[in-house]
C-alpha cells in the first residue's frame, strides 16, 4: 500500500486466542490476506493471536511490510508477499531486483517463512501492454534473484490473476483463457511450470450476485443446500459457484496442456456490509460465504473436477480497511474489525474471545528501505474496480460462469 502514516497509539482491542479444540484440518488448510488500506489497524505483533485463532497458517501480503514480518518470525506461519504493479518495469533490471530479494526476503529468512513472491496483481487485466510486457520479464529477474542468493528452494515467484482471464467458463469442463492473453499467459504458465511455482486466481461469487441478484440464486452463491447443476460436458455436479470457477480455470489450464499445474485460490470473499445498491452485501450472507468456506476446506475435499486437490485458498481479508475507496463494500470484507473483534461470528469450533489486551495502532502500510519501496498499492486498491475496468467486455466475460448458470439454475 503506497499510504503511509507514522502515527501509533495506545487503544484497548480485543484479541482472539485459539482454543484447544479448533478444527485439526483447517491448521493446516486456510490461508488469509491480510491488507493494510487502513489507518486504524493493529500492530502486527497484536495480529498473530488473531491469524492463530482461525486457524490460518498461511498469509498473503500486499507488499512486504517489514513490521510484519518481523512480528511473524518463528511462528511458522507461512507468507506469500508481494511486490505491487508499478515495480515491475523497475524489477526487470537485475540489480533492482536483486537489491528488493535482499531487502525485503533475505532479510527475514529463515526466521519468517517466506515462501513466495507474488508479483503484481490482476495484471493481464488491467488491458494496458506496456503492464503486461514488463509482468513476465519481471517474474524471471526476481526468480534470478533468488537463484543467485541462493533462495529459489524453498522461496517461489508467481502472480494473481483475475477471473477475467477467462473466455469461457460454463460449463466448468470448457473453461478457455482468452485468446487476447493466449501469448501472455503461455509464457507465464511454462515460467510455472519450470519453477515450480502454483497459478494464482482471484475469484469472487459475490460480484456475479451483486451484478444479476435475481437471477444468480443466492444458496448457490453462498455454499447453502441447493439443487446444483450438471455440467453436460463431465456429467459433475456442482453445488456451489465457487467450485465451478477453479473448475473451469482447471480446465482452462488443461486445455493448453498444463493439467498437473497447481492451483491456489489467491482471493476470495464476501462484504459483511453495502451501500442500497450492492445487493447481497450484508452480515448475514458474509458470516455464511466465508463459515461455509472454512468448514469446506477443513474438510480437506477438492471440487469435482478435482475431488483428491486439496483447496488452497486464501480468504478475503483478514481486516476491514477504512481507507479504500469504492462503494462501501470495499471497507467491509474483513473477518476482523479494526480493533480486533470478530466482524461476525463465524461459528467455528475452538474460537473464543479471552480479554482485552492493551496495545497499539497501527497506521496504514510502512516503507522499507532499499529500492523500490516494500510497500506497494497498484492493483490491491479496490476489489470493485475490477468490475468496472472490465465493463467494456461484459459481464459474461467477468462473470461467466454466473450468467451462463442461470439457465440451468432456474
Amino acid at each position: 500500500m503506497a499510504m503511509g502514516f507514522g502515527s501509533r497509539y495506545p487503544h484497548s482491542v480485543a484479541f482472539l486466542l485459539l482454543a484447544v479444540s479448533v478444527l485439526p484440518a483447517m491448521v493446516v488448510s486456510i490461508g488469509i490476506n491480510y491488507g493494510q488500506i487502513a489507518n486504524n489497524l493493529p500492530l502486527p505483533e497484536n495480529v498473530v493471536p488473531l491469524v492463530r485463532s482461525i486457524g490460518a497458517t498461511r498469509v498473503k501480503l500486499y507488499d512486504a511490510d517489514p513490521r510484519v514480518l518481523k512480528a511473524f518470525a518463528n511462528t511458522g506461519v507461512q507468507f506469500i508477499v508481494g511486490l505491487g504493479n508499478e515495480y515491475l518495469a523497475k524489477m526487470r533490471v537485475a540489480k533492482q531486483a536483486q537489491d528488493w530479494v535482499t531487502t525485503n526476503v533475505q532479510a527475514f529468512l529463515p526466521a519468517t517463512n517466506i515462501t513466495c513472491i507474488a508479483i503484481g496483481n490482476e495484471v493481464l487485466t488491467f488491458n494496458d501492454t506496456s503492464l503486461s510486457g514488463d509482468l513476465l520479464p519481471a517474474m524471471q529477474s526476481v526468480h534470478s534473484a533468488l537463484v543467485t542468493l541462493g533462495l529459489d528452494k524453498q522461496v517461489t515467484v508467481t502472480t494473481a490473476h483475475s477471473l477475467a482471464i477467462l473466455e469461457t467458463s460454463y460449463p466448468p469442463s470448457a473453461g478457455a483463457f482468452r485468446q487476447d492473453l493466449a501469448d501472455y499467459l503461455a509464457q507465464i504458465l511454462d515460467f510455472h511450470v519450470k519453477t515450480g511455482s502454483p497459478f494464482l486466481i482471484n475469484a469472487y461469487p459475490y460480484f456475479a450476485y451483486k451484478s444479476n441478484p435475481k437471477q444468480v440464486p443466492l444458496d448457490f452463491v453462498l455454499f447453502q443446500p441447493n439443487k446444483g447443476v450438471v455440467d453436460p460436458g463431465s456429467n459433475l455436479r456442482y453445488d456451489n459457484m465457487l467450485f465451478a470457477q477453479i473448475d473451469a480455470v482447471y480446465s482452462a489450464l488443461a486445455s493448453l496442456g498444463y493439467k498437473k499445474l497447481p492451483v491456489q485460490i489467491s482471493e476470495t470473499g464476501w462484504p459483511s456490509k453495502g451501500d442500497r445498491d450492492e445487493a447481497g452485501a450484508t452480515l448475514e450472507n458474509a458470516k455464511k460465504y466465508n463459515g461455509n468456506l472454512m468448514r469446506l476446506i477443513a474438510q480437506k475435499n477438492g471440487t469435482p473436477m478435482r475431488p483428491n486437490s486439496e483447496l488452497n485458498i486464501y480468504v478475503f481479508a483478514l481486516f476491514n480497511e477504512n481507507m479504500k475507496p469504492g462503494p462501501t463494500s470495499e471497507r467491509n470484507f474483513g473477518l476482523f474489525k479494526p480493533d480486533g473483534t470478530p466482524a461476525y461470528q463465524l461459528g467455528l469450533a475452538g474460537i473464543q474471545t479471552i480479554g482485552n489486551t492493551s496495545t497499539g495502532l497501527s497506521s496504514g502500510s510502512s516503507r522499507s528501505s532499499g529500492s523500490p519501496p516494500a510497500s506497494s498499492s497498484t492493483g490491491y486498491v479496490s476489489i470493485s474496480y475490477a468490475t468496472e475496468r472490465y465493463s467494456s467486455v461484459g459481464l459474461a466475460l467477468l462473470f461467466p460462469t454466473a450468467l451462463l448458470l442461470l439457465p440451468l439454475l432456474l
